[in-house]
């Protein structure tokens, strides 16, 4: 086997990437609006992140986390797949696990399947609803601190934990403070 031999200046250093991570929209996609996916889209541009992925739920893992009904699962992944060919953009990626699994999938499940998927920070994008959903899930604190949350809008109401870790989320639109 031949080895090349590049030389490169004394000091140099690669340049640091300029786009880093993932944006998961985790939602229903059953009352979100053409106008909030490209909310999340803008969000995802603005903030340079890799991938955008929308992560639609399996209606049994809609019963159980909120026991509104939706359309079948199939009905709302092809409304986002419709959605991202109109958009043309390439950091755009409709996850279909739930799809694949046909059943109740956990969002510990999802948050595994995501990690060792996609490249890491991890950011969710979700409804305020939605957040505190996962706020109250006993596994929150354990995730929290592996991830991000960006909220669509700000919250009427903010659960105990999610007030705990405020400094782990924000809205997006916001400046962010750091």
């Amino acid at each position: 086997m031949k080895r090349e031999i590049q030389n490169v200046p004394f000091g140099y250093e690669p340049p640091a990437a300029e786009r880093k991570g993932t944006l998961v929209f985790y939602d229903s996609f059953e009352h979100i609006s053409d106008q909030e996916l490209e909310q999340a889209a803008h969000t995802a541009t603005e903030r340079k992140f890799t991938k955008l992925v929308l992560y639609p739920l399996h209606e049994e893992t809609v019963r159980r986390m909120s026991k509104e009904p939706v359309k079948a699962f199939y009905k709302r992944e092809d409304r986002l797949h419709e959605w991202k060919r109109e958009q043309g953009r390439s950091l755009v990626t409709v996850e279909s696990l739930e799809g694949k699994r046909k059943k109740y999938t956990p969002l510990d499940s999802a948050l595994r399947h995501i990690s060792e998927v996609y490249p890491s920070p991890y950011f969710l994008y979700m409804t305020p609803e939605t957040a505190n959903q996962f706020a109250s899930y006993s596994s929150f604190e354990e995730w929290i601190v592996k991830l991000r949350l960006i909220l669509s809008a700000a919250p009427d109401y903010v659960h105990p934990r999610l007030e705990k870790f405020r400094h782990r989320w924000d809205i997006a639109g916001e400046e962010k403070k750091e």
